[in-house]
């Protein structure tokens, strides 16, 4: 069960939250497009671009100058990088990999659980004051061009776009937890993290969380194109007035704005979507609307989602819907609640395409979507759902095995509170060690 401090926070946590949600509630929507995408009550995380003791940079962009659609960069230091970073293990952390196989991690319990420490690789520890001591990268605003100089996949990392959770009507890609389970993430997985800072709810109601979501993959997309045309347009030889011309246009329009972290070190054909709770709903529309999308989405590549205690519901409850409707910090009358404040009023159901992954005709078929990890906490009312949504994959051969920590509660990984616990450090490493099969540019041979 989970600890007293959990249990007593949990109910101070539901308090609050609940007295949020009514107040929102009451609020008439507000018709600007702009929206809101922060609270004011939450903490927030300044971005640094340098790269600071735990070696990683941050910077803050506004993507949508017609709405309040922004994103949070996370950059590993490049000098950093290095492939194979490997836990260690340890054999006392409870965590359950129990229905559609696991990733290739040393079983106990006849595979039905392993672990390994909380402790981290050496990127969770962190190298940055030692890469600031010898003079290596510490932050700086490369240019375009150097992208032509890094055509070395081996040299870019892949991208890791995050949805924060929140039940769509509160969290932050800028906030103190999220700031911070990125930046792990980012470290682990060596990769470039990209936050995204949804509109929400009630002041932004469906689809815009969605359509945000899928605003900034095509947003990667454009900036991969402004990066290919750049390098085309620097290393042509001998092309007359008219290529002098072309790359005028280049350097006066596509300069300014393609973003040069993502042109010097990030590689969109090895992309992932992660999202948290209700991110995790963003992020499997996002999957489904870039496999709609097929080759109209290139040259980004979605080759994965991690999908964290998504916040499915449905109209008919499953086993765990009624035996944990009262779980701890978020029980199902607040979810209801959030998903009242999110989706129109005429177009409320708790089996709507947003809340509920296996009605019909829902989008693509099911064989097409990328492999998926789910990870669900032993406490949490919306578990079911999720790992029903897992078996689903499974059927068509979709590569979806599903991770279940005992003695864990929705956003066991991600809450405040949580995140330096053993268990939300052992579950970062735990998607850090299955993601990097799917963004290993050598393939799937990622071993331990």
């Amino acid at each position: 069960m989970p600890s007293v401090a959990v249990k007593v926070y949990s109910l101070f946590f539901k308090l609050l939250l609940k007295h949020k949600l009514q107040h929102r509630s009451q609020m008439e929507d507000a018709e600007s497009p702009f929206g809101v995408t922060s609270r004011p009550e939450e903490s927030t995380a300044p971005a640094n671009p340098s790269f600071g003791p735990d070696g990683v940079a941050t910077k803050d962009i506004h993507i949508d100058p017609l709405t309040a659609l922004s994103i949070r960069i996370f950059l590993p230091d490049p000098s950093l990088h290095r492939e194979g970073a490997r836990p260690r293990w340890s054999p006392d952390l409870d965590r359950r990999n129990s229905y559609g196989g696991s990733p290739a991690t040393p079983s106990h319990d006849h595979g039905r659980r392993s672990s390994y420490d909380g402790a981290g690789s050496a990127h969770e520890n962190g190298n940055g004051a030692d890469a600031a001591a010898a003079g290596n990268y510490r932050g700086y605003l490369p240019s375009v061009v150097d992208a032509r100089r890094r055509t070395d996949r081996s040299k870019k990392l892949p991208i890791i776009i995050q949805f924060h959770g929140g039940g769509f009507v509160a969290g932050s890609n800028t906030s103190a937890a999220n700031d911070f389970f990125c930046r792990r993430m980012a470290k682990l997985c060596d990769a470039m993290v990209i936050a995204v800072g949804y509109r929400l709810a009630p002041e932004s109601r469906y689809p815009a969380a969605f359509d945000d979501g899928l605003k900034v993959l095509n947003w990667l997309g454009k900036q991969a194109k402004l990066v290919e045309c750049k390098i085309s347009m620097g290393t042509a030889r001998g092309g007359g007035i008219g290529e002098v011309r072309r790359s005028q246009i280049v350097d006066t329009f596509g300069a300014s704005t393609v973003e040069p972290w993502l042109a010097a070190h990030g590689d969109p054909s090895r992309c992932v979507l992660l999202g948290v709770s209700c991110g995790a709903n963003i992020a499997d529309y996002v999957a489904r609307k870039a496999v709609d999308a097929g080759k109209l989405t290139e040259p980004v590549k979605v080759v994965a989602q991690v999908l964290m205690y998504p916040f499915f519901v449905g109209s008919v409850p499953t086993h765990s819907e009624i035996k944990l409707a009262n779980s701890y910090f978020y029980d199902k009358s607040l979810c209801l609640l959030a998903w009242k404040l999110f989706l129109p009023e005429d177009e409320f159901s708790l089996d709507h395409p947003a809340a509920n992954p296996l009605v019909p005709d829902r989008g693509p078929p099911l064989r097409c979507m990328p492999p998926t990890l789910t990870v669900i906490a032993e406490h949490d009312w919306m578990r079911d759902r999720a790992i029903a949504y897992s078996e689903e994959l499974r059927k068509v051969n979709v590569d979806a095995p599903v991770l279940e920590y005992k003695d864990a509660v929705h956003e066991f990984a991600t809450l405040d509170m949580l995140l330096k616990t053993p268990q939300a450090q052992a579950c970062a490493e735990d998607i850090a060690i299955w993601v990097k099969k799917y963004i290993s540019i050598r393939g799937h041979e990622f071993s331990y």
